[in-house]
């Protein structure tokens, strides 16, 4: 006996037995989910009133990510909102091909520094503020 049959005495087919296999788990799965979706069809279970959308809570807010627009729309008006911060996305997408030219000079890139900076303290502030309303 060499080392092939040895070999070929150890594996397992594919077409038969893992397909098989597969199929087998592939039943199981249905039956659970045909189960499931059988015993929440006869026994659903509520999760209270329906949600009014012309009436929000006043503890409602939004996660912490949301929470300096959230508090910026409590000072501008909604439409701008909604629109200001999907424009300022897709400006800064799209800037890196807009500004083609090449930076040499100290003074912009401090003058960059600085509006970055502000940027991100102002949305800071109003991220905090938000949760402390």
């Amino acid at each position: 006996m060499t080392v092939e049959d040895k070999n070929q005495e150890d594996t397992i087919p594919f077409y038969p037995d893992h397909i098989r296999t597969e199929f087998y788990v592939t039943i199981g799965v249905a039956i659970v989910v045909v189960v499931i979706g059988i015993v929440g069809f006869f026994t659903p279970l509520g999760l209270g009133v329906p949600a009014d959308p012309m009436n929000t809570p006043a503890h409602v807010k939004p996660e912490w990510y949301f929470l300096s627009l959230y508090q910026l729309l409590k000072f501008i008006p909604k439409n701008v909102g909604t629109i200001a911060p999907l424009l300022i996305v897709a400006l800064l997408i799209i800037w890196p091909f807009i500004d083609r030219k090449p930076d040499t000079s100290k003074k912009n890139t401090r003058i960059r520094f600085i509006v970055s900076a502000l940027i991100v303290t102002v949305l800071a502030l109003l991220t905090i503020w938000g949760e402390v309303s």
